[in-house]
């Protein structure tokens, strides 16, 4: 009896375990989740460091990574976190949009991040919002080279979109797609539009790293803060993959995690029906 009582325990853990396909963190708020990765990546900038060798991120924009980006100035500013080694590719850019524009991502990074810490503006890459658009491919394809000189992405920093995207790679995107120019699903203009005076305004196009792009990153984060999250995040993680929520591809990467606040977390089977999970 008592072997069959601890049987039933091993499957109720295993149980627990086949639910989420991509291991989920969940902490009480945003700023907990924040602080959490900001240490990671400071970790890695500093063991980087320590070998003398170039640490190259990867960098999202948009509201969730907000009070990242200030942890890691905070960082920089009292614990002396220099970001000198650090190379950075960001994720995606409107189109088109001027580079200095309000809304424009080139303009969010400055102001977020690198206009506060001591990294060489040589070492910093975002899509250019600006270029012509017969000049566009090209520029897509030098994109991937840069990267791929550079050795690759170390650590890939994501956000989710409510349909499920990350980067700007909308539901269809396929697990190959590279660097290109995508137009953004009309969710997604309508989730954008409080950075614009209206919705007539958010531009309906965007250059995004693709999917495989993303991929091929070493190791990948992504955060999600607010129950609006929780949705898209049970589907991505206790789904199967599939190219209509972009982020599920995840699965797909033997170093991934979820980094969530309670709130992102609530639809999960864990904390919904946990029951079924044996806790």
């Amino acid at each position: 009896k008592q072997t069959n009582n601890m049987a039933k325990r091993t499957n109720a853990i295993d149980l627990s375990d086949s639910f989420e396909k991509i291991p989920v963190k969940i902490f009480p708020s945003s700023k907990d989740g924040s602080v959490f990765v900001a240490r990671q990546i400071a970790d890695f900038i500093r063991f980087k460091q320590q070998k003398k060798e170039k640490c190259v991120l990867g960098l999202a924009t948009g509201s969730t990574p907000k009070s990242l980006y200030a942890e890691l100035v905070r960082l920089h500013r009292e614990e002396k976190l220099s970001f000198k080694n650090v190379i950075t590719f960001n994720l995606d850019e409107y189109y088109p949009i001027h580079n200095n524009a309000l809304q424009s991502y080139n303009r969010f990074m400055k102001t977020q991040l690198f206009d506060h810490v001591d990294i060489d503006p040589k070492n910093i890459h975002i899509p250019n919002g600006e270029i012509e658009k017969d000049d566009i491919k090209e520029h897509c394809r030098q994109y991937e080279k840069k990267i791929k000189d550079a050795g690759g992405i170390d650590l890939q920093i994501l956000g989710i979109g409510n349909n499920g995207h990350i980067g700007f790679n909308e539901p269809g995107s396929g697990i190959y797609s590279k660097t290109r120019l995508i137009t953004l699903d009309n969710s997604t203009r309508i989730a954008n539009a409080y950075e614009f005076a209206n919705i007539s305004q958010v531009p309906r196009l965007a250059i995004t790293m693709g999917i495989s792009t993303i991929l091929q990153s070493k190791k990948i984060i992504l955060m999600a803060w607010g129950s609006a999250k929780a949705p898209v995040i049970k589907k991505a993680v206790e789904d199967d993959d599939t190219e209509q929520v972009p982020a599920s591809l995840l699965q797909n990467h033997d170093d991934v995690t979820f980094v969530v606040d309670k709130s992102a977390a609530a639809e999960l089977t864990r904390n919904k029906s946990p029951w079924l999970t044996g806790d």
